[in-house]
């Protein structure tokens, strides 16, 4: 093993010194900090340290990139600045304390409302689908809806509205469920509290201001039998009420009457407060933002506006600021019966999957693209932006800032004409069925821009920027099956085989930097197809990682070191769904069985399954040649050369 001494004294003054460290720990080829000031860090010098392959910043996490060797670097480093490690997880915790009041208030609103969407996304459709039976008169020449002619559409209809009212009338007990479960509290108090949001004895939340208030009287006081259907800063006051009282009874509670005294002091109090002091705050403060949101959307200057929301949306979405606007629209839809903001969401959607399907006409040659580029685009246009986003427009540059300027020019004309939705649906193409009838027309308008101005400047950019290579044109003027057998070894040379079944392909494409850009040596990728890695030659077993078993390194007989890492960010799983078959100084032969993992714990696990085959030190060998775009064996196949 190295001694890296002076590499460990060096990394630690860069770093900030010992008293700069929040918390160390270290992954498969990272060491992972969090610290206190990241600004001391100094990260050019960090980066010319011997050992030091590499460092970037991620999720509040400082990574500098070590290697196979990352454990010995790693127990070296924590010795020398007497400090102890701690685990992944703990480590992510310490992280998020990191962020900042802003951070970490988007952050909760989204894990609040991130349980809500799959009913919200129904409740739109519902709701829209009910707009074009209901209000769209197309008959008896253009006098009639499908509900004034049919029975049956007018049953629908009315049977529909089940869903929708429960919702969104009902929305208030799925938030302060969700609030709840966030915060680990009793999830039936939050459901129950929020039933008493909208319970029938209160005056309908749509009703007030156009019946008479009705109230509860204690004699000396009274308080207002007001509902809060729709409602969602009561309902999020009124769930953290609960939360905090919960706690605090569970504090000061001996243990034999816990079971009687919390729940029923913690709901009975958080009811009081909901009805007599917060719901009516929340909703003041509910309506002033609403108020305030609507009186920037339909003044003056509501075209600019528009664009400026519609140019920085898919910003918003890499920021994770995009959650608050689900609250805001909720909040319009209560106030004024619609929301102008959802419709510019929608139509960023729609231009992000159009600058998706320029680069996919583009690369129609590049398989490896086609494979991203196709789900993601198809995901994107029915309102889900990430995988588009993230797996294609960002990498490229041009089509992400291709999407805004469409984004920005509908957003403008959507706010101008007043487009207005009945409801949050799907975003992207299906949008259109959220959006009221009256305005249907505009936002088909507004649809064709998004479609069209994203494509055609992606288009225009991509055929200067895009190498042939990129674009696919290079390979596919090479007949592969020739080129494969050109590019196989001599008599002379060593051969390393397929750790897996699947496709290989070149390094480049790997789906993770530090990989791709080589930082950790010269490699290829493999899409598996089979879930049991074996060893690629002869050798020795020199780092495994027994916690999360998805990584292990090799010495070859004649002094090459090789990584093999399953899947990209994997080690977030914690050996969930690997098993290790060896152990650091085991002897191993050619396909002897080194790791089984499953694809589907993997997927489940959102991470890529992408597997890294990388030569991390040469050892005597040279010259060496990587095989790439070819269907492979394990233990089979050769995947590269060297003398």
């Amino acid at each position: 093993m190295a001694n890296y001494t002076d590499d460990v004294k060096k990394l630690l003054e860069l770093i900030g010194g010992r008293d700069n460290i929040q918390a160390v720990s270290h992954c498969m080829t990272r060491m992972r900090f969090v610290l206190i000031d990241q600004e001391k860090a100094d990260e050019k010098q960090i980066e010319k340290i011997p050992s030091v392959k590499g460092t970037f910043t991620q999720a509040g996490q400082y990574q500098v990139i070590i290697g196979n060797d990352v454990s010995g670097f790693y127990n070296e480093f924590t010795k020398y600045a007497g400090i102890e490690g701690v685990s992944k997880d703990q480590v992510k915790q310490e992280a998020k304390k990191k962020q900042n009041p802003l951070q970490k208030g988007v952050s909760n609103l989204a894990e609040i409302f991130a349980p809500l969407i799959p009913a919200i996304i129904v409740g739109g459709l519902i709701l829209g689908f009910r707009n074009i039976i209901g209000d769209v008169k197309f008959l008896e020449g253009g006098t009639k809806t499908l509900t004034d002619v049919s029975v049956f559409w007018s049953g629908i209809y009315s049977f529909l509205w089940l869903i929708g009212e429960a919702v969104f009338h009902f929305l208030p007990v799925g938030i302060v469920w969700s609030v709840t479960k966030k915060m680990g509290t009793t999830q039936i108090l939050g459901i129950v509290l929020g039933i008493t949001l909208v319970s029938p004895q209160l005056l309908n939340a749509y009703e007030v201001g156009q019946a008479a208030m009705k109230y509860w009287d204690f004699g000396f006081f009274q308080m207002q039998m007001a509902g809060y259907q729709g409602q969602v800063i009561p309902a999020i006051l009124a769930g953290f009420t609960l939360v905090y009282l919960e706690r605090f009874f569970k504090k000061i509670t001996p243990a034999a009457i816990s079971m009687i005294v919390v729940p029923f002091m913690s709901l009975l109090l958080s009811v009081i407060v909901a009805h007599g002091i917060l719901g009516p705050i929340g909703w003041q403060l509910g309506s002033w933002i609403s108020a305030g949101v609507y009186a920037g959307l339909t003044s003056s200057f509501r075209g600019l506006f528009g664009a400026f929301f519609g140019f920085i949306y898919a910003p918003l979405v890499i920021t994770g600021l995009h959650h608050m606007t689900n609250a805001i629209d909720l909040q319009l839809i209560a106030d004024y019966q619609g929301t102008i903001l959802w419709p510019m969401i929608a139509l960023s959607n729609i231009a992000q999957g159009s600058a998706v399907l320029a680069m996919i006409v583009l690369q129609k040659k590049n398989e490896r693209a086609q494979q991203v580029a196709i789900p993601a685009c198809i995901s994107c246009y029915l309102g889900v932006t990430e995988p588009a986003i993230f797996g294609v427009n960002l990498k490229a540059g041009f089509p992400f800032i291709s999407g805004m300027i469409g984004s920005g020019i509908a957003g403008a004309l959507a706010v101008s004409t007043g487009v207005m939705a009945n409801a949050v649906g799907v975003g992207g193409i299906p949008g259109i069925l959220s959006i009221k009838t009256e305005f249907m027309a505009v936002f088909a308008i507004c649809m064709l821009i998004v479609l069209v101005v994203p494509f055609v400047l992606t288009w225009i950019m991509g055929k200067k920027k895009l190498t042939l290579q990129e674009r696919g044109i290079a390979a596919a003027e090479v007949d592969t099956a020739k080129e494969v057998e050109a590019a196989a070894p001599s008599k002379k040379e060593q051969i390393l085989m397929s750790v897996l079944t699947g496709k290989i392909i070149p390094i480049e494409e790997v789906p993770d930097d530090v990989f791709s850009q080589k930082i950790m040596g010269e490699g290829i990728g493999i899409e598996p197809e089979s879930e049991t890695v074996v060893a690629p030659a002869n050798g020795s077993v020199s780092a495994v990682m027994e916690d999360s078993g998805h990584a292990c390194g090799l010495v070859l007989e004649n002094g090459m070191e090789i990584l093999i890492h399953v899947g990209i960010d994997t080690v977030d799983m914690n050996g969930e769904g690997f098993e290790l078959f060896v152990k650091e100084g085991d002897t191993v032969r050619c396909g002897d069985p080194l790791i089984r993992f499953s694809k589907e714990k993997i997927k489940k696990a959102c991470h890529p399954a992408t597997t890294v085959f990388i030569v991390t030190d040469e050892g005597n060998a040279s010259n060496i040649r990587f095989l790439s775009n070819l269907q492979a064996e394990a233990g089979e196949t050769v995947i590269a050369a060297y003398e």
